[in-house]
């Protein structure tokens, strides 16, 4: 640990400089994902490379014929007859012509393919994080998540775009040309081969360096987004306490942080090309020096000629040259593989699991017995298949939850609920109420398995919900939260969201269930209104009654109300409270209660304290009694006098 600590890199801030682990494993991955899908295009890219490469050779080979030759034998003879020259250069442009041609279609090729592999790349991406547990997006900044779709993936598009085919690019050339070169001469070759080793030992040590600083650039990209998401979505709290400057102070710092790995991975990978350059003119010169003597001998034995001269030094160049490309795509190619990590770090996360069997479905009675229906009845049955005897029954969905000694925790080491009993019967309005922190929106979140418990057992309508499929338990619960999210829509759709099959008028008759239709009417254009930025342009009592119509479009046999009175008016409480008390009749509710006034007529109340049931009964027993729940709604009303 010591040696790891006393090697490893360090920014500004003291924190150790990430870096990529096993480049090779994801560069292999990243280019699985392209022969995968695009196995007969990039093998057409292939070939298009060969081609383009190989008609350049042949033309700088035609260099040395076109001296020693055609112009030299001309010039020594005296003749003017071109025909033969004229010939073999329309030979020669024939094949730059098709080098044209392959060049032009491979890049075609290579956008079509670029393109796809990124298209199919967001969808995997999207699709599996649909299929993350909530717990991934509590501990992951929703900025660093965004900036994978965004920063990350436009890193891989240009390595898959520009990259890739300039390495297999310059791979082709390299041999090509080294093998021409040879064959030119073996001197001069050994002249190129050694400057190229210095160009190479200075792109490794350039690249070293840069390639640290690209991978921090990602990270603090990622940092900086998610603060700014975080200003923005939380402005008003910003202004509200008068926070503005200190919020510039440490968007400063995320921002200078980002300055500096970026400076550094720039100023690294500006480096190699003016460096490259120069120690690639550096070897053409020495190359016409040594050549020029060479060829200038009067030893017939060496067989090298002016024209061999002219073509090898267009080769050296044409050999410096994808060196110093391949050394400038390193850089772009650390740069990538430090947001496809990111990228195949969120494709790897462990989706959310879903051992369920047991099914919720329409149903219907016949013949005294529950069938399955085809068709929405208002009354669900549990599909239960039985593996042992290979039956299937169905069971009447009732709305009976029961916890008994339930323990939870977020993590193994913290438990947060510790033995929870309590039995809600079908039809009952279950209140939950306590401190902020006692755990009653835990629980909330434990019957629809956002997270699993540590021990004890949950039950719905005497089924383990282990055994249920979480689409199907999720379905049967109505959720209405205090924080309302609207989605950029109509005020139709964004109903309709609960039932996506759902017609106009059933859209209008939750409205009017929720007490929304009237305000809806109103609204420029009705249920056609058009709603942005989470709703913003209506007020949160009227987001709320969308929300309790979207939950009574789904019919769900049992509700989830979490505070969601807490944060509208007085006036609007009661338009409110009147549209959850209609959504409320017939079915199981738990309700989570900031104002004690809305859970008086509670079948039940259950008071917690950090994370235990400490009282439970109706309100009037637990007055009775005068203890937890007496102190908190006399202290309630003490302060709304006081207020």
């Amino acid at each position: 640990m010591a040696a790891k600590e006393k090697n490893a890199k360090f920014n500004r801030r003291g924190k150790p400089m990430p870096k990529v682990e096993n480049p090779g494993k994801l560069f292999k991955r990243i280019m699985g994902y392209v022969f995968r899908f695009y196995p007969l295009q990039m093998i057409t890219i292939v070939v298009c490379i060969f081609v383009t490469v190989f008609s350049s050779v042949q033309g700088t080979l035609f260099t040395r014929t076109l001296i020693d030759g055609y112009i030299q034998p001309m010039l020594d003879s005296g003749s003017n007859d071109y025909s033969a020259l004229l010939g073999a250069m329309a030979r020669v442009a024939v094949f730059y012509g098709l080098g044209i041609g392959a060049s032009f279609l491979q890049q075609v090729i290579m956008v079509y393919v670029n393109q796809g592999t990124l298209r199919r790349l967001r969808e995997e991406l999207f699709e599996h994080m649909e299929s993350l547990p909530i717990k991934y997006f509590d501990t992951h900044a929703h900025g660093d998540i965004m900036s994978v779709y965004t920063n990350d993936i436009d890193t891989l598009r240009q390595m898959i775009s520009q990259s890739i085919p300039q390495l297999l690019n310059s791979a082709i050339t390299i041999v090509s040309v080294f093998v021409s070169m040879l064959v030119l001469s073996i001197p001069l070759t050994i002249v190129t081969i050694f400057m190229v080793g210095v160009m190479l030992f200075c792109s490794a040590k350039a690249t070293a360096s840069s390639g640290k600083n690209f991978v921090a650039q990602q990270k603090n990209i990622g940092a900086l987004n998610g603060f700014i998401e975080e200003m923005m979505t939380g402005q008003k709290v910003v202004k509200v306490f008068n926070h503005e400057q200190d919020n510039i102070v440490k968007f400063d710092e995320l921002n200078e942080e980002l300055f500096q790995s970026s400076f550094k991975a720039n100023a690294y990978s500006g480096s190699l090309g003016p460096i490259n350059s120069q120690l690639g003119n550096t070897s053409y010169v020495l190359c016409a020096m040594i050549g020029g003597a060479i060829a200038l001998s009067d030893n017939i034995a060496v067989g090298f000629t002016v024209g061999a001269l002219a073509s090898f030094l267009t080769f050296n160049k044409s050999f410096s040259m994808p060196i110093n490309q391949v050394s400038m795509q390193f850089n772009s190619i650390i740069m990538a593989l430090a947001g496809a990590e990111r990228i195949f770090k969120m494709i790897d996360e462990q989706p959310e699991t879903d051992e369920g069997y047991v099914m919720l479905v329409d149903a219907k009675e016949e013949n005294g017995q529950v069938v399955e229906a085809d068709h929405h009845t208002g009354k669900w049955a549990w599909k239960h298949y039985h593996k042992a005897d290979n039956t299937t029954t169905y069971q009447p969905m009732e709305g009976d939850v029961t916890f008994n000694g339930v323990d939870f925790g977020y993590t193994d080491e913290k438990m947060v609920l510790h033995d929870i009993v309590l039995h809600a019967l079908p039809g009952q309005k279950i209140a939950f109420v306590g401190s902020t922190g006692a755990g009653k929106t835990t629980i909330t979140n434990l019957i629809n398995r956002f997270y699993d418990i540590q021990d004890g057992k949950i039950r719905y309508d005497n089924i383990n919900i282990n055994k249920i499929k979480k689409a199907d338990l999720r379905r049967s619960l109505g959720i209405v939260l205090q924080d309302t999210h609207l989605f950029t829509g109509t005020v139709m759709e964004n109903i309709r969201y609960g039932k996506l099959d759902a017609t106009d008028d059933e859209v209008i008759a939750a409205a009017k269930l929720a007490n929304a239709h009237s305000f809806i009417k109103r609204l420029p254009e009705g249920y056609n209104t058009m709603l942005t930025g989470d709703g913003a342009n209506l007020s949160q009592g009227q987001r709320q009654l969308l929300a309790i119509a979207r939950a009574a479009i789904a019919d769900p046999p049992v509700l989830i109300l979490d505070e969601a009175t807490s944060s509208i008016d007085t006036r609007t409480e009661k338009i409110v409270q009147d549209g959850m008390d209609k959504l409320m009749k017939g079915r199981t509710t738990f309700v989570i209660a900031h104002r004690l006034s809305t859970v008086r007529n509670s079948d039940c109340i259950i008071v917690l304290e950090q994370g235990r049931i400490v009282e439970q009964g109706t309100h009037d027993e637990l007055i009775a009694k005068k203890q937890r729940y007496y102190h908190l709604y006399t202290g309630m009303k003490e302060e709304s006098v006081t207020a």
